[in-house]
């Protein structure tokens, strides 16, 4: 699929991919997205997750395939539909719906954070709803899905334990993270590296502001040491804050990490194109840590 469009540098737009799951509507970021593969039959693995319907491999690459109705709940038809083939956090998935609407253009401030009453830390698998005309569109957060049933393809914190702990206190962080389970982890996993000192955003316009709060201030380059930015996000997401960070000259020179589960070759060349200083898939917790001692150290010697 040709994701292209989506390179256009710190806009703040993405593209969501609408496909059905029987009368309902869900939405994917169109970056995640490789290919739309018709249904092939697929061959089950003994033993595996109940949501795992089985691999296939189509060009001679294994892929795992995913019954997203059994994932949350919906009753599960004859239709065989349709293979959505995603990238992301190093991982080739397959997830199986029933019918792709369209790809609609929108603004990430469009995008509604779903509350914590439909949305729980633990159960949520939403990261938005968007109103278009008179329907709803729910985002469903698909890294948390495969997370769920594979949890050692999500952020692997034992790497934090060859993370030698020292003193970091004096290197204040400011983070911009919209989950608020990838959050805690980041921060708990910084902290065990001794990074205590920090401010925690849950999105690029939060983080914007404090940096412009700072600014005003003129404390700047006391209270924030580095900046680390998740992709997707709502009101703002990462690629709009690297725009605005590294288009400042105030804030340019501040170390900047896009930490996310987006980071391919294709969304490596946009980060890097805006000025991002290091880019990591989120497995790579304990990569983070290392990123940021080089940076700041550069930094702070420059």
């Amino acid at each position: 699929m040709d994701t292209n469009i989506l390179l256009e540098s710190g806009t703040n737009e993405l593209e969501i991919l609408e496909f059905a799951l029987g009368n309902n509507r869900y939405g994917i970021n169109v970056a995640k997205i490789r290919e739309i593969l018709s249904y092939q039959p697929v061959t089950p693995i003994p033993n595996a997750n109940p949501s795992v319907e089985g691999i296939f491999m189509p060009r001679d690459v294994m892929i795992t395939v995913i019954n997203l109705k059994r994932c949350i709940g919906l009753p599960e038809t004859d239709n065989e539909g349709l293979f959505i083939i995603t990238n992301f956090n190093k991982l080739n998935i397959a997830f199986h719906v029933d019918e792709v609407i369209g790809i609609h253009r929108v603004s990430w401030e469009d995008i509604i954070k779903p509350d914590s009453t439909i949305n729980s830390h633990d159960n949520g698998v939403s990261t938005g709803v968007i109103k278009l005309d008179d329907k709803l569109i729910i985002i469903l957060d698909f890294e948390k899905i495969v997370t769920d049933i594979s949890p050692e393809t999500g952020l692997k914190v034992s790497d934090m334990d060859e993370v030698v702990s020292r003193d970091r206190s004096d290197c204040p962080i400011l983070i911009a993270e919209d989950s608020p389970l990838l959050s805690k982890l980041i921060t708990d996993c910084l902290k065990k590296a001794g990074y205590t000192h920090q401010i925690v955003t849950a999105n690029g316009q939060e983080a914007w502001d404090k940096i412009c709060e700072f600014k005003k201030e003129g404390t700047l380059k006391d209270k924030v040491h580095c900046i680390i930015t998740d992709i997707e996000m709502p009101i703002m997401d990462g690629h709009r804050l690297t725009k605005l960070a590294k288009t400042d000259d105030d804030v340019k020179g501040i170390p900047l990490i896009i930490f996310s589960s987006l980071v391919n070759e294709e969304m490596r060349r946009k980060g890097e194109s805006l000025g991002a200083d290091a880019q990591l898939t989120k497995p790579e917790i304990g990569n983070l840590v290392e990123a940021i001692d080089k940076l700041i150290d550069s930094h702070l010697n420059a």
